[in-house]
């Protein structure tokens, strides 16, 4: 089992077969997408029968949306963590390098969090969708501190936030730890946002 879904990561889920479960989906929802997989599909990665999936999780979509909104919400954390240091440069370095090395060393669950969003239910996307807005305001907020300073150029402050974030994210898709170290892959991709929009 990888340190992604590690059940260390879910431990405020209980019992431990919901869990289970959960951690089961993740990996099935990363391997073949949400709209492939079963509920059996789940339930065999998590060692139970496909009946006991209904015990704890009304639908598949509410696996789904419980991933999303832990994923999101730690996503977030991670962001706000970072937001720290003397000036706008220093702190969107740290943002995006804490960013990115998030979404490698949890490429799985952030695959599935970032790619999967169109399965959610209306509402459960509405929820999702509130986080995700909270997580392009952080990056716009430096980023239009750096403008007031005189650190960044930026004409476009959306889309650039965009470009940004985008950077970061896009890491889950295509991340396999072979490739580089998940802090290495931080500092290479804070130094590309900061060469986007330094003055």
């Amino acid at each position: 089992m990888s340190a992604v879904t590690s059940p260390l990561v879910w431990e405020h889920i209980e019992p431990a077969a919901a869990r289970r479960l959960l951690t089961g989906a993740i990996d099935a929802f990363a391997e073949r997408g949400f709209q492939a997989t079963t509920t059996r599909d789940i339930a065999s990665r998590a060692g139970m029968s496909p009946a006991a999936l209904y015990v704890h999780y009304p639908s598949k979509e509410r696996l789904l949306f419980e991933i999303s909104l832990y994923g999101h919400q730690a996503a977030l954390a991670v962001l706000r963590d970072a937001d720290e240091g003397p000036s706008p440069t220093d702190r969107l370095r740290g943002m995006v390098s804490a960013f990115t090395a998030w979404h490698a060393e949890h490429h799985t669950i952030a695959r599935v969090v970032q790619y999967e969003l169109a399965a959610l239910s209306p509402e459960h996307f509405t929820e999702v969708a509130a986080i995700r807005r909270a997580i392009s305001r952080q990056i716009e907020h430096v980023l239009a501190d750096g403008v007031r300073d005189g650190s960044f150029s930026v004409d476009d402050l959306p889309g650039t936030t965009l470009a940004v974030l985008s950077l970061s994210i896009d890491v889950a898709r295509w991340y396999t730890p072979h490739r580089t170290k998940p802090a290495d892959l931080g500092v290479l991709y804070a130094e590309l946002a900061l060469r986007m929009v330094q003055a």
